[in-house]
C-alpha cells in the first residue's frame, strides 16, 4: 500500500486549509496538484484507490480546517448556539440570532442528505484528474458569469442597502447577522443546498454558495460571511462521520503526518478566513473566477494529451 510522508501531507494540508475556504475547490486542487507532480505523490494522494490513506487524511484536514473557523467565528457562534437554546426553551422564533440559528440549520440539512446519499459515488468515479479540470472550468464560468450579471443587476452588493447597518455600540458581524436574518427559509434551503455541488471535485463549496447568496440579493461580504458560517458544520460533521477511516489498522502508519498536515491545514484555514472577510468588504468573485477558468482550462487540455 501507498505511504504518506510528512511533506506531502504538510504541503497539502497548507494547499487545503487556503483552497477550503477561497472561492476554487479544495477537492479539485487536492486532485489535480499531485497528479501535475506525479511519481511518489500520483500514487501516494490518490483518493479513488481502495483503502486509500489519502483520502483518510484529508478527513483529519477538514476537520482541523472547521475547527478554524469556529475559532474565528467562536463569539459568534457563542452567540448564535445561545439563540438557538432561548428559542427551544422559550418555544418561539423572535430575535435576529435566534432566527439565524434556524437558518443555518435549514440550510445544512440539503447537503447533509445529498452527501450521505452520493459523497462516495462521486468521489469513486469522479474523483480524477479530468473530471476535476473539468468542474473547475465550470466553477470559474459560473462564478465569473453570477458575479458579473449580479453587478450588472439590482441585484449584488448592495442590493441590501435598506437592511439595518450597525447601531450604537453594535459590531459589524452583529448587523450582519440581522441583515442575514432577514433571509426567507426558502433562500435559506437554496443557498444552503447549493453546498452539495461541492461534491463534485472542482466546484467549490464557498464560491457556489455565495453565488447563491448573491442571487438571493445579499451583499458580496454577507454572502461570504454566509457561506462561512454554513460551511463550519457541513465540514465539521462530514469529517467526524468519516473519522473511523482514521482508525483503520492501514492508516496507524500515517498518523504522524496526517497529523502534522491537518495542524498547517487549520493555521491555513484560520489565515485565509481573516483574509477573505476582509477582502470581501470591498472586493468581489471576478479574480477567483478567472482563476479556476484559466487553471480549469490548462489541466484539462494537459491530462487529456497525457492520458
Amino acid at each position: 500500500m501507498s505511504g504518506l510522508n510528512y511533506f506531502e501531507a504538510c504541503s497539502i494540508g497548507l494547499l487545503q486549509g487556503v483552497t477550503e475556504l477561497f472561492p476554487i475547490s479544495s477537492l479539485g486542487h487536492s486532485i489535480l496538484v499531485p497528479a501535475f507532480i506525479g511519481g511518489h505523490w500520483k500514487t501516494d494522494l490518490d483518493m479513488t484507490a481502495k483503502d486509500s490513506p489519502y483520502l483518510a487524511f484529508l478527513v483529519l484536514a477538514h476537520v482541523a480546517t472547521a475547527l478554524a473557523l469556529v475559532a474565528f467565528f467562536w463569539r459568534d457562534w457563542l452567540r448564535i448556539v445561545g439563540a438557538l437554546f432561548s428559542s427551544i426553551r422559550e418555544r418561539r422564533v423572535e430575535t435576529p440570532d435566534q432566527r439565524l440559528a434556524w437558518l443555518l440549520i435549514i440550510g445544512t440539512i440539503p447537503v447533509g442528505l445529498i452527501g450521505i446519499a452520493l459523497d462516495k459515488e462521486l468521489r469513486t468515479h469522479l474523483g480524477k484528474p479530468q473530471p476535476a479540470a473539468a468542474f473547475l472550468l465550470v466553477n470559474g464560468f459560473v462564478i465569473f458569469a453570477a458575479n458579473y450579471l449580479l453587478k450588472s443587476s439590482s441585484k449584488g452588493r448592495h442590493a441590501d442597502a435598506g437592511a439595518p447597518e450597525p447601531r450604537p455600540g453594535e459590531s459589524e458581524d452583529v448587523a450582519a447577522d440581522r441583515r442575514l436574518s432577514r433571509l426567507g427559509w426558502k433562500s435559506a434551503v437554496g443557498i444552503g443546498g447549493a453546498q452539495a455541488f461541492a461534491l463534485l471535485p472542482g466546484i467549490s463549496r464557498s464560491g457556489i454558495t455565495m453565488v447563491a447568496g448573491l442571487a438571493r440579493g445579499l451583499r458580496t461580504e454577507d454572502a461570504a460571511r454566509f457561506a462561512f458560517l454554513l460551511a463550519t458544520p457541513v465540514i465539521l460533521a462530514a469529517g467526524l462521520f468519516k473519522a473511523p477511516e482514521l482508525t483503520k489498522p492501514e492508516n496507524h502508519g500515517i498518523l504522524g503526518p496526517a497529523i502534522a498536515g491537518s495542524l498547517l491545514a487549520g493555521v491555513a484555514a484560520y489565515f485565509s478566513v481573516k483574509f477573505l472577510t476582509k477582502y470581501f468588504e470591498h472586493r468581489d468573485l471576478k479574480p477567483f473566477g478567472i482563476y479556476c477558468i484559466l487553471a480549469g482550462a490548462f489541466s484539462l487540455v494537459w491530462f487529456t494529451v497525457h492520458h
